[in-house]
This record gives structure tokens, sequence and C-alpha cells, in this order.
């Protein structure tokens, strides 16, 4: 008698603009020694994301690694064509749609931003009731065949846990780690600080002491649980970009049954970071995009879970501000004046 497969990992990768770096990610993740169904949601990029990775998917176009060193994560390529789902902007928000096998190609019908676009693949995934492991992943990531595996099985013997991440390690850097799992927090600041960033990664580590640390694993590797999706609820989508998963954090603590933080230990991804918009770890090496949606995402989590610290978080902004100016940095003072008062983003 056959065994029956385990349960497929649903993913979710978000695309804008950099169909690059997407195939280069599903190439590392189709070669996983566990199952998943994977959907890629495109927040309406201009360069023609949607048909090239389409044509990857039947083996009519190579994905190539960025660095020579990340290579053997996607090599040799996995046999083509994949089973693929196509889902214009009508057919991803119906609400019979589902995630097929393979992979789903949907289009968002617009730039929803990170929560937007992962909520997009979240609701096609959680259609397919096989599916209790969702994995949101950023496109700029590779991973190793064993990742879905040790991280579904992590989760899989704790039903307790409701979020959990993997060891992220710099792409540019695969021998450094990003983070271990997730980050410290501060209310009174709104920063974070990585937990383990810049280490070397041969260096050991407590991985329950690094859960009990952690007050948000981070967006770019975050498992939820189907439990975690019913109770808590999908991603609040008004950020557009950042403070997402924070928002998730807080809101799964403060629920009357909150679900525990895991850290799947053995679990690796590689991250370029920051590569849509100009994210970045070191200092003042952000774009003013960066810049504006960290200040206004700042602020608007502080209104909603923080009130009381939200004339603090003004008094910030304006020494942000200040700053800028001091750097020379004049387009940058401008974009963080208007994520203070709420105002659209202008070059």
């Amino acid at each position: 008698m056959t065994a029956a497969l385990p349960a497929p990992v649903g993913i979710v990768l978000v695309n804008w603009n950099r169909w690059q770096d997407t195939i280069e990610c599903l190439e590392s993740v189709f070669r996983s020694s566990h199952p998943v169904r994977v959907v890629v949601v495109d927040n309406a990029s201009a360069d023609g994301s949607m048909e090239k990775i389409a044509e990857w998917a039947r083996g009519e176009r190579m994905a190539e690694p960025a660095a020579a060193a990340m290579a053997p994560l996607m090599t040799p390529p996995v046999a083509k064509p994949l089973s693929l789902t196509v889902l214009d902007a009508e057919a991803a928000h119906a609400p019979s749609a589902r995630a097929g096998p393979g992979l789903t190609l949907a289009a968002s019908g617009g730039n929803l931003g990170f929560a937007g676009g992962n909520n997009v693949g979240l609701r096609l995934l959680q259609a397919v009731p096989e599916i209790d492991c969702f994995w949101l992943l950023n496109n700029d990531t590779v991973i190793a065949p064993d990742t879905v595996a040790a991280l579904a099985g992590h989760m899989a013997g704790r039903p307790e846990i409701g979020l959990c991440g993997t060891v992220v390690r710099f792409y540019h850097q695969p021998n450094r780690v990003q983070v271990l799992n997730g980050s410290r927090f501060s209310p009174l600041t709104g920063q974070s600080a990585g937990i383990g960033f810049g280490r070397d990664a041969a260096e050991p580590f407590d991985a329950e002491s690094i859960a009990r640390q952690t007050d948000f694993v981070l967006g770019a590797s975050l498992a939820v649980s189907r439990r975690f999706l019913d109770r808590i609820g999908l991603m609040e989508d008004r950020y557009f970009l950042y403070y997402e998963e924070i928002d998730w954090a807080v809101r799964n603590r403060r629920h009357r049954q909150p679900l525990g933080v895991g850290f799947a230990a053995g679990a690796t991804v590689w991250h370029k970071e920051g590569g849509s918009i100009g994210s970045s770890s070191i200092k003042g090496a952000r774009s003013n995009l960066a810049d504006y949606w960290l200040s206004r995402s700042r602020l608007a989590f502080t209104r909603t879970h923080y009130p009381w610290l939200l004339p603090a978080h003004w008094a910030l902004t304006m020494a942000l501000v200040g700053r800028r100016l001091l750097r020379g940095q004049p387009s940058k003072a401008k974009g963080l004046l208007r994520a203070l008062f709420a105002r659209p983003y202008s070059p």
C-alpha cells in the first residue's frame, strides 16, 4: 500500500516588476523535497512579468542565479512544463477562486502593496482544504531543497504555533545571517532589531530562546497556520508596505486565545533584501520611497495599537525631517513630511 503524500505547504510570492528574481526563487522552491502549492501574485507589473513567469513555467525561459554561489540551489532545473493556472484579476478575486496544483499565477488588478498582494494569495490557498501551513516568502529569495520540509515538520509537530519563521541569510553574503526568525520591537521608538543580525551562520544558537525573544517574525519568510488565519484573519492591508507583520503579531498577542511563535531553525532562506523599492538594513541606504513608507506605516501602526504614543512619534518624525535636511537630503525630508500628514508619496 502506497503511503499518502504529506499535505502541501501553500506558498505566496508577491511580484512587482522583478520577474527575474521571482523565477529564480521558483526554481529553488519547486526543487523542494516536500509538496508545495505556490501562488505568485503580480501587483500590476509593467515589465511583462506575468507572461515571462508563465514562459518559465512552460519551460520556455531559463532562470539565472544573480550570484554564482547560489547556483546549486536552483540546479538542475525542475522538469517543465509545470502545472500552471493563470488567473486574471477578476478571476483571482472571485469568491469561488482557489489555487490550482503546482503554480498559480494571479493578477492582483493593481499595486496592492505587500499585505494586499499576500492576502490575494492567502485567500486562493485557504480555499484548498488540505493546506494547513501557509508561507509568505519574498520573491527575492532562494531556498534549499529541504527548507519546506523543515518548516512544515516544525509546525505540524506543534499545533500551538500560529506564526513561525526561519533562518534568513543574506543572498550576497550567504554565510551571514540577516535574522534568526524575526526581530525584537519597541513601540516607544517604532524600531526593531533583527535577532542574530550579521552573525556568522555557523555560530551556534538556542532555537527555543530565539523563539521566546521574537516579537514578530520577518515578513520575508513568515509562515502561519490555518488556525491562525481563522482566528486572527488576513494581513491588514492599510499599511501597503512595512509593519504588516508587526501588526499581525500584536493582533495575535491581544487575542483572547493567542497562538505561539515558533522558529524552524532547520529551515534556511537566502534573501537579496529590498530589491523592489530599495529597502535596506544599511544606514543611509534606503530609497526615498522606503523612507516614506517606513514612517507612514509606523505612524499608522502607532495610531492603531499605541495611540497614547502618537505625540512622541510625531516628534520623532519631525526630528527625522531635520536630520535629513542636515544630511543634504531635501527630497527625503519632503517624503517624511508627506508621510506625517498621510499624503500620497511624491518624488
